[in-house]
């Protein structure tokens, strides 16, 4: 969600025009197909069902889902970042695609924990491996993010700042009121419980994980080492960055000031800090859809 103000000019914008359209349709093409096929092997090929198979046909839906609002984002950005649907259609395309994405976030966290029970604790996890207790967590997600949804969408259309070209923005260009009601209070909750959270829970329990697997020595528990170390990796360079910096942004619209330095600043100088952060933020967003969708399938 990005915020341009003053001077900033429209060619400063003109790499979301092609970049991100370019991004999305390589994650649509090879995104969409990969969970299709993870969602149909996980819900009607494996068997018996266990934990593990019920969370990654819950992520595999999870990623489908947002790869689905993926092309009204391609159009946005190829029509210069002028949206030309219904209002609601841009709320509704909106929630789903960042309400997903912590969704996203919170299975490969039931799958973390799965596996660090399954190789650290076997005996406990042979007493609770069953399904219905995975379902129940599934479920639980689920109407979560539905009740948030569903309370987001009937408060209302979220009050956008006037664009001077006379474009209608999608979910960016909030005015500064929304970022101190509903903005504020639902990213801090996202970000702390759907991805600071749980990425913590990632970085502590996959390396003690992949210690204990690296005891093995088979080519199997080899290359489940390296998919541990490839999803931390993922964890460090593409989540952490993006929901650290955004919660920097969210204090920031609060009104929270990190250092007195940035009272007495020049106010261009502020103004044009502001768009490279928010830029930087945009490209980092982008970066982690696009590792969440092909890590998952490889």
């Amino acid at each position: 969600m990005n915020v341009t103000h003053g001077n900033c000019s429209d060619p400063s914008e003109e790499y979301q025009y092609y970049f991100f359209p370019t991004v999305y349709v390589v994650a649509l093409l090879v995104g969409l197909p990969g969970n299709l096929a993870a969602l149909y092997v996980f819900t009607f090929r494996i068997t018996p069902r266990t934990a593990f198979s019920v969370y990654i046909r819950n992520l595999a839906l999870a990623d489908v889902i947002i790869l689905c609002v993926l092309p009204f984002r391609i159009h946005y950005h190829l029509n210069g970042n002028d949206w030309v649907f219904a209002g609601v259609t841009c709320s509704v395309t909106g929630i789903l695609f960042f309400a997903n994405i912590y969704l996203s976030i919170c299975f490969m966290t039931c799958i973390c924990v799965d596996r660090y029970m399954a190789t650290v604790h076997p005996h406990t996890y042979l007493r609770l491996r069953s399904p219905w207790c995975s379902l129940l967590v599934s479920a639980a997600l689920w109407c979560t993010a539905a009740v948030a949804i569903l309370v987001f969408i009937l408060m209302g259309p979220l009050e956008t700042e006037v664009d001077r070209h006379g474009r209608r923005r999608c979910f960016e260009n909030f005015a500064k009121k929304e970022w101190k009601k509903r903005l504020g209070q639902y990213s801090i909750m996202g970000l702390f419980f759907c991805s600071l959270l749980p990425s913590v829970i990632i970085l502590v329990c996959y390396p003690l994980a992949a210690r204990r697997i690296a005891m093995i020595r088979t080519r199997a528990a080899q290359k489940a080492v390296r998919v541990i170390y490839t999803i931390l990796a993922i964890t460090v360079l593409c989540f952490l960055p993006n929901h650290v910096v955004y919660l920097l942004q969210v204090l920031r619209r609060k009104d929270v000031s990190f250092s007195p330095d940035i009272l007495h600043s020049d106010p261009d100088h502020i103004r044009n800090s502001e768009f490279l952060y928010n830029k930087y933020l945009e490209r980092i967003t982008t970066k982690s859809a696009g590792a969440l969708n092909t890590g998952f399938k490889n």
